[in-house]
């Protein structure tokens, strides 16, 4: 069965790496892009099943990027956890969020919590 996509937005190469390998041990498909110019143009093509965003990116910020999210309704069902150190800005989107994450983030936490979030029409099977 087809797994689902997460789409990680995040500027440190070594955390994203993280990241993917947490996210495949969930099961998922992954892609991984280091800037937030780049993330917002990507996410008018795909439609994710969970996104890991930072907030803090180069040239488009990671609070841009959730509202882009939540405006779109191709993106309606996206699920979205926050990762970031910064708990003062986290704590303003904790609405628009499903879940924040304050960094730093374990590959364990990220898997575990992946796969809770797992859509339910794909199956928990590799």
């Amino acid at each position: 069965m087809k797994q689902p996509l997460a789409f990680i937005v995040e500027d440190d190469q070594k955390l994203a790496a993280i990241f993917t390998e947490a996210l495949h041990a969930a099961q998922y498909n992954t892609e991984s892009i280091l800037s937030g110019e780049k993330a917002a143009s990507r996410l008018s093509e795909i439609a994710p099943d969970l996104v890991i965003l930072d907030l803090h990116l180069p040239q488009v910020s990671g609070k841009n990027i959730l509202h882009q999210i939540r405006a779109d309704s191709r993106l309606q069902n996206t699920r979205v956890i926050l990762a970031t150190a910064d708990p003062i800005v986290a704590e303003t989107l904790r609405d628009e969020a499903d879940v924040v994450l304050i960094k730093p983030v374990s590959y364990s936490q990220l898997r575990d919590l992946a796969t809770r979030l797992r859509p339910p029409t794909y199956s928990n099977t590799p």
